[in-house]
Protein backbone atom coordinates (compact mmCIF):
# COMPACT_ATOMS: atom_id res chain seq x y z
CA UNK A 1 0.00 0.00 0.00
CA UNK A 2 3.00 2.41 1.07
CA UNK A 3 4.91 1.53 -2.43
CA UNK A 4 1.78 2.12 -4.36
CA UNK A 5 1.03 5.65 -2.76
CA UNK A 6 4.58 6.47 -3.19
CA UNK A 7 4.76 5.38 -6.54
CA UNK A 8 7.07 3.12 -6.40
CA UNK A 9 7.68 -0.51 -7.10
CA UNK A 10 6.67 -2.94 -4.59
CA UNK A 11 9.00 -4.69 -1.98
CA UNK A 12 8.32 -8.17 -2.55
CA UNK A 13 7.24 -10.14 -5.61
CA UNK A 14 4.15 -12.51 -6.42
CA UNK A 15 6.18 -15.23 -5.15
CA UNK A 16 8.52 -13.61 -2.32
CA UNK A 17 4.72 -12.81 -0.58
CA UNK A 18 3.41 -16.44 -1.62
CA UNK A 19 6.50 -17.75 0.82
CA UNK A 20 5.80 -15.10 3.21
CA UNK A 21 1.64 -16.08 3.72
CA UNK A 22 2.80 -19.36 3.55
CA UNK A 23 5.22 -19.38 6.37
CA UNK A 24 2.69 -17.24 8.10
CA UNK A 25 0.14 -19.84 8.00
CA UNK A 26 2.55 -22.86 9.09
CA UNK A 27 3.09 -20.64 12.20
CA UNK A 28 -0.45 -20.13 13.06
CA UNK A 29 -1.41 -23.83 12.46
CA UNK A 30 1.56 -24.18 14.75
CA UNK A 31 0.40 -21.94 17.03
CA UNK A 32 -2.97 -23.37 17.33
CA UNK A 33 -1.96 -27.11 17.97
CA UNK A 34 -0.08 -25.77 21.17
CA UNK A 35 -2.90 -23.84 22.37
CA UNK A 36 -5.27 -27.11 21.33
CA UNK A 37 -3.00 -29.30 23.44
CA UNK A 38 -2.12 -26.60 26.24
CA UNK A 39 -6.35 -26.57 26.41
CA UNK A 40 -6.86 -30.15 26.82
CA UNK A 41 -3.77 -30.42 29.74
CA UNK A 42 -5.06 -27.85 31.81
CA UNK A 43 -8.75 -29.45 31.20
CA UNK A 44 -6.93 -32.60 32.85
CA UNK A 45 -5.80 -31.01 35.64
CA UNK A 46 -8.92 -29.65 36.13
CA UNK A 47 -10.52 -32.66 36.58
CA UNK A 48 -8.01 -34.73 38.11
CA UNK A 49 -9.32 -34.99 41.43
CA UNK A 50 -13.22 -35.50 40.20
CA UNK A 51 -12.41 -39.46 38.98
CA UNK A 52 -15.60 -40.98 39.50
CA UNK A 53 -17.58 -37.91 39.23
CA UNK A 54 -20.84 -38.03 37.31
CA UNK A 55 -21.25 -35.07 33.71
CA UNK A 56 -23.84 -33.68 31.31
CA UNK A 57 -21.62 -33.79 27.76
CA UNK A 58 -22.90 -34.26 24.34
CA UNK A 59 -21.36 -36.34 21.65
CA UNK A 60 -19.08 -34.33 19.59
CA UNK A 61 -17.62 -36.53 17.53
CA UNK A 62 -18.19 -40.47 15.75
CA UNK A 63 -14.87 -41.83 14.31
CA UNK A 64 -13.11 -44.86 13.87
CA UNK A 65 -10.82 -43.99 16.69
CA UNK A 66 -13.76 -43.75 19.46
CA UNK A 67 -16.52 -41.59 20.15
CA UNK A 68 -15.85 -37.65 21.81
CA UNK A 69 -17.96 -35.59 23.80
CA UNK A 70 -17.84 -32.49 25.56
CA UNK A 71 -18.85 -31.83 29.04
CA UNK A 72 -21.33 -29.15 30.16
CA UNK A 73 -19.66 -27.88 32.62
CA UNK A 74 -17.11 -27.56 33.35
CA UNK A 75 -16.63 -27.50 29.71
CA UNK A 76 -13.94 -30.43 28.13
CA UNK A 77 -13.48 -32.59 25.59
CA UNK A 78 -12.82 -36.47 26.09
CA UNK A 79 -12.78 -40.15 24.87
CA UNK A 80 -15.74 -42.48 26.14
CA UNK A 81 -14.10 -45.51 26.56
CA UNK A 82 -17.10 -47.68 28.00
CA UNK A 83 -20.75 -47.56 27.15
CA UNK A 84 -20.32 -46.01 23.69
CA UNK A 85 -22.18 -47.83 21.50
CA UNK A 86 -24.85 -46.43 19.76
CA UNK A 87 -23.92 -42.67 20.20
CA UNK A 88 -24.58 -40.19 17.66
CA UNK A 89 -23.13 -36.93 17.26
CA UNK A 90 -25.57 -34.43 19.69
CA UNK A 91 -26.74 -37.13 21.32
CA UNK A 92 -26.80 -35.65 24.75
CA UNK A 93 -25.44 -38.27 27.56
CA UNK A 94 -24.19 -38.91 31.27
CA UNK A 95 -20.54 -39.67 31.80
CA UNK A 96 -18.51 -40.77 34.77
CA UNK A 97 -14.93 -39.70 34.74
CA UNK A 98 -12.22 -42.66 34.53
CA UNK A 99 -9.32 -41.19 34.03
CA UNK A 100 -7.06 -38.03 33.16
CA UNK A 101 -3.60 -37.95 31.61
CA UNK A 102 -2.50 -34.09 31.88
CA UNK A 103 1.10 -34.84 30.08
CA UNK A 104 -1.06 -35.85 27.04
CA UNK A 105 -3.91 -34.14 27.32
CA UNK A 106 -6.47 -37.10 27.81
CA UNK A 107 -9.80 -37.43 29.63
CA UNK A 108 -11.67 -40.65 29.17
CA UNK A 109 -15.15 -41.13 30.33
CA UNK A 110 -17.72 -44.23 30.51
CA UNK A 111 -21.44 -43.45 29.75
CA UNK A 112 -24.39 -43.40 32.17
CA UNK A 113 -27.16 -45.89 31.41
CA UNK A 114 -28.45 -46.69 27.61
Amino acid sequence: MKSVLAEQPAPYSAGELGQIAAHCTEREDAARKVERKMRKAAAAVLLGNRIGDEFAAIVTGVTPKGTFVRLISPVADGLVRRGEEGLRVGDKVRVRLLSTEPERGFIDFARIGS
